[in-house]
């Protein structure tokens, strides 16, 4: 055993070793990928003002959206819809473009475009901005201020995702747990309610997210949850049929738990148990690839590049964190609610984990790749911070496995059967003999208990010979005597009492992990929010790109909500073409909308600028440039020019390096 343990220490150091190789080549040489949908442009731009009524309102995406009816509304200043209601589909290629015609002879004045629609990864997304024709005007009409999927609906929308995701976990873990380690764990009842309870928590989730999608991709009221026109639209998308078919397995899920814990647990027959065991064990990894199918199906893996490799890699990453996590929650009920598991079936898990955590790694190698793309994505960004939390639960978990590992090492093997006597022995295990008192009152109250005086013993013979129910009664309340016993010598030894602890802190590692997988999963991608920067940018060098600059800079022009911070991202800081993103935001961190931002670049050592750049809006509080030309390195002046009103303005600057 001394020897064993340096070996695989050393194993795992290499393997982390090679798989930080791998994250630093995958992150730095990655193209763009994004999940989230991102409104890219629009004809007429936000905050325009053009001579002439436009025919018609387009808008362009970074990736494909599903478009209804009233995904597009274009509003006049009374608040009254002027378009006409059919969205026109004008992809091409790469680019993903809709319009909304608008009817004839517009009047002059301000008008509203409000969008919401569902991106390819299932998620809502929404938006407004304004235009104006001839000159603006006021408007009676107020921007929305909740996102798509906020509210009520969207919180309990979320709580569903956790919970089947949970569900999953646990039914399909648990049940792999009793096949692959410990098959006697199958007439076990605390782990039969644990695998049952995952059943039901995932078909429950499943249903309540069906019934709320609707309203979470649409009106975000939670009386439309029984709207059957509403439920209707839903099954015609993909993420209703992800859910539809979600159910009609776990059909045959409750099947497979059913042979499983009946029919299983019955086969005496050795050759028809194995071949049982196969049967299941085939049927069951088809059930449980299959529901983590609808996942992949349904959100990130589907959409993006390489969706063919991609869905087979996210069921992949499932079913390591369902074998994982959701054998380690059947571990842990039966160290603590049947005392009496085989250190090998320990063992089994251990090697079973260890094989989980290894496709966890590659297959969480690849997906971060594909949703992040680049170091900088992965501390400037809430997808990012969100994924390094995630590395370091995994991380903190694989630590606390670790220690399971050697309190599992320490276990005693089972100690070999007794030889066989000519007359069978009745009175279960005999007690070592002891000529020492007890010093355990307790002890010694359920040893008298457990062998009553020959008088009672008869009277107890009597008994059981006369009334079956009350046999049936003793008979249970010495088997509980005996359990009970049996699970205090086991409490009793040092090496079970800390692979319990370990075990626990795993599992309590793991929810966490488990909540933090399930909030990234609904979290826009890394990169998103700068991809409509990137659709403007010029295809530049094909060189690593440095990080990002990013600038904070406070601001007051003495107006009516004149006060704010502005944040400049310029990517990838550097010289030579760059892409630049502009945020103004109030003092609370909500967009602010303001006339006019311009910027200007100064290298004054070197007697080059101010450069000035005009950046387009792409809705409120967001500015983009494409293609800004960086001469040279040096400490260059960064100007700001924010204006609130017709007469209210401030120019804020701050010397930053460039590479």
């Amino acid at each position: 055993m001394t020897t064993t343990a340096p070996r695989l220490g050393a194993a795992l150091a290499r393997l982390l070793l090679v798989a930080a190789a791998l994250i630093g080549a995958l992150l730095a040489g990655a193209a763009p990928a994004s999940a989230h949908a991102a409104l890219t442009g629009s004809d007429p731009q936000d905050g325009a003002v053009v001579a002439t009524a436009p025919k018609e309102v387009n808008l362009t995406f970074s990736e494909q959206v599903a478009m209804g009816d009233d995904s597009i509304r274009v509003l006049d200043p009374s608040g009254k819809r002027i378009d006409t209601g059919e969205i026109r589909d004008l992809c091409s290629g790469a680019l993903v473009r809709y319009g909304v015609g608008l009817r004839a002879g517009l009047p002059d004045g301000t008008y509203t475009v409000a969008w919401q629609t569902v991106s390819a990864d299932s998620h809502p997304i929404s938006g407004a901005f304004t235009f104006s024709i001839g000159a603006p005007s006021q408007t009676s009409v107020s921007l929305p201020d909740r996102e798509a999927g906020g509210g009520p609906v969207g919180v309990l929308y979320g709580i569903a995702r956790y919970l089947a995701y949970a569900g999953f976990v646990v039914l399909a873990g648990g049940a792999a747990f009793v096949l692959a380690c410990w098959p006697r764990g199958a007439s076990v009842r605390p782990v039969q309610r644990l695998v049952v309870r995952g059943w039901l928590t995932l078909t429950a989730a499943t249903l309540a997210m069906l019934l709320l999608r609707g309203p979470y991709t649409g009106s975000g009221e939670l009386a439309d949850v029984f709207d059957l026109a509403g439920l209707k639209a839903v099954l015609e998308t993909k993420t209703g049929a992800a859910l539809i078919s979600r159910l009609m397995l776990l059909g045959a899920a409750a099947l497979f738990v059913a042979v499983l814990f009946g029919a299983y647990t019955k086969r005496t027959d050795e050759q028809e148990r194995k071949d049982l065991t196969f049967g299941l064990a085939l049927g069951g990894t088809v059930v449980a690839a299959g529901i983590a199918g609808t996942w992949a199906l349904a959100e990130h893996a589907s959409t993006g590049i390489q969706p063919g490799i991609a869905m087979p890699v996210d069921i992949l990453h499932l079913l390591a964190v369902a074998a994982w996590l959701g054998g380690l929650t059947a571990l842990l009920v039966a160290l603590y609610r049947s005392p009496d598991i085989e250190p090998t079936s320990v063992r089994r898990f251990s090697r079973v984990a260890f094989g989980s955590v290894v496709v966890l790694a590659a297959t969480g190698l690849y997906q971060s790749w594909r949703q992040v793309g680049s170091w900088s994505a992965l501390t400037g960004t809430s997808y990012g911070r969100l994924l390094l939390l995630k590395i370091g639960l995994v991380a903190l978990l694989v630590a606390v496995a670790w220690l399971s590992r050697t309190w599992t090492a320490k276990l005693p093997e089972p100690s070999s059967p007794p030889e066989a006597t000519d007359e069978p022995d009745t009175n279960g295990p005999e007690e070592p003999e002891s000529s020492e008192p007890s010093e355990d009152p307790t002890a010694e109250g359920e040893s008298e208990s457990e062998e009553p005086e020959p008088s009672e013993q008869s009277a107890e013979a009597a008994a059981e010979t006369a009334d079956p129910e009350r046999a049936a009664q003793l008979a249970r309340q010495r088997a509980a005597v005996a359990t009970a016993r049996k699970k205090r010598l086991r409490d009793a030894d040092p090496v079970r009492s800390g692979l319990r602890r370990s075990v626990l802190t795993e599992a309590a590692v793991a929810v966490v992990l488990l909540a933090v997988t399930t909030v990234l999963t609904s979290t826009e991608p890394a990169r998103t929010e700068q991809e409509a920067g990137r659709t403007q940018a010029a295809s530049g060098s094909t060189a690593v790109p440095d990080r990002p600059l990013d600038v904070r800079l406070p601001f007051d022009t003495g107006g009516a909500e004149g006060k704010g911070t502005v944040r400049l991202t310029l990517d990838p800081g550097r010289s030579g073409a760059n892409t630049l993103h502009v945020y103004v935001d109030r003092p609370n961190g909500r967009p602010l909308d303001v006339p006019e931002v311009k910027v200007a670049f100064t290298l004054k050592d070197k007697e080059i600028g101010p450069l000035p750049v005009a950046p387009d809006r792409i809705q409120t509080g967001h500015w983009s440039a494409g293609n800004v030309q960086i001469p040279m390195p040096g400490e260059w002046l960064i100007q700001v020019t924010v204006r609130t009103s017709d007469i209210d303005q401030t120019t804020i600057d701050k010397t930053v390096k460039i590479g």
